[in-house]
């Protein structure tokens, strides 16, 4: 009741996140919590109370987690999915949407897949402007004195469709020390088939550039298509080759994606927690990698995130570029509303769902 309240001690007024609901006793502190939060409507949110969590690491805990909301918690066991993390409507159309949401896996083809080259349905004369994604896995053996040298022996390229593209056991320009049998499944033998590794980066570029200048490329993609991937720093490296980083889609990288400290989950990790079924079961199986990280950049591109709370007051293909909170002074920031500060604030990575723009221009 008012007449118990102290007067000498009045409440401390709390200023809290539109976001992530996180609460202050002072302005200034919240909008140092805007600044370095990056929160923005492509962050992962919950479907009970509409917070908004740094990855989907973090949602899952707070929906399941050893210390969940317990109100969030409830609802969703009852109507959640828990590959997504969407909470549907009911029961009825809950499993409706995990009939579509539980994919089966890829059949396993090991090293029983003989060398595929259709590059040249995907060359530069091609008349068409579909440019989907193409999904990139290699296999390394070891090299050098101690077998601990990657060396890229084999390379994966799958579409969108997930039709095998191009498929081949690469001689690399070094001698091969360890096969690695147990993890490659390859010998010597397998070798008989290698394509030279100069042959393969042209046959790989061919099909990922169509026909453009890498220099085109970097400034903005042409005509090029998207390379998607689990750790494709490494696997460009060991290939030898350069692609441009705003063309590359990782799924080792992306934020949404990764632990809460921006540390890389495996992919068989992420294959199982957000597709439901498991990977890597036998021997290195490059085809099957392929279709899991394409199946997760999809999954993550069609996410529709422009119907979610405030739209920002700027394009969505700039959001991560720019920071508007810092082109305001102190001042004027203490004067906006947490809802206002939320609706200027940016994402610091650039979402896949933005993709979804370029797939229906082409």
């Amino acid at each position: 009741m008012d007449s118990d309240r102290d007067p000498l001690n009045p409440p401390t007024t709390r200023h809290k996140c539109s976001a992530c609901y996180k609460q202050y006793k002072k302005k200034e502190h919240l909008i140092e919590h805007m600044k370095v939060s990056y929160h923005s409507i492509h962050q992962p949110r919950c479907g009970v109370c509409g917070k908004h969590c740094k990855s989907f690491e973090s949602l899952r805990e707070h929906l399941q987690g050893p210390l969940s909301k317990s109100n969030c918690s409830k609802i969703f066991i009852e109507q959640g999915c828990g590959l997504c993390l969407r909470v549907l409507d009911g029961r009825r159309s809950l499993n409706e949407h995990r009939d579509i949401c539980c994919l089966t896996a890829p059949v396993h083809q090991g090293t029983s897949l003989l060398p595929t080259d259709l590059s040249d349905c995907y060359d530069e004369d091609r008349s068409d402007r579909v440019l989907g994604a193409i999904a990139m896995d290699c296999v390394m053996a070891g090299g050098g004195s101690d077998g601990t040298l990657d060396l890229c022996v084999g390379v994966c390229l799958v579409d969108e469709e997930e039709k095998l593209i191009f498929n081949t056991f690469v001689r690399p320009q070094i001698p091969i020390t360890n096969y690695r049998h147990e993890v490659t499944g390859l010998t010597e033998e397998h070798m008989r088939y290698a394509m030279p590794l100069k042959e393969v980066q042209e046959k790989v570029l061919r099909i990922l550039i169509n026909g453009e200048s890498i220099g085109r490329l970097r400034l903005n993609g042409g005509r090029a298509r998207l390379l998607v991937g689990h750790d494709l720093e490494h696997d460009l490296d060991c290939l030898r080759m350069n692609y441009p980083d705003h063309m590359l889609r990782d799924t080792a990288r992306y934020h949404p994606l990764m632990k809460t400290n921006l540390v890389s989950h495996s992919l068989k990790y992420l294959t199982r927690t957000y597709l439901g079924y498991d990977i890597q079961q036998g021997v290195h199986d490059p085809y099957e990698n392929c279709v899991s990280v394409m199946r997760l950049y999809k999954r993550m591109r069609n996410l529709d995130h422009h119907g979610q709370v405030m739209i920002p007051t700027v394009a969505p293909h700039a959001q991560y570029v720019a920071h508007n909170l810092d082109s305001h002074s102190v001042k004027d920031l203490e004067k906006m509303t947490p809802d206002k500060l939320y609706e200027m604030s940016r994402s610091n990575f650039k979402c896949w769902c933005l993709d979804s723009r370029r797939v229906m221009q082409t």
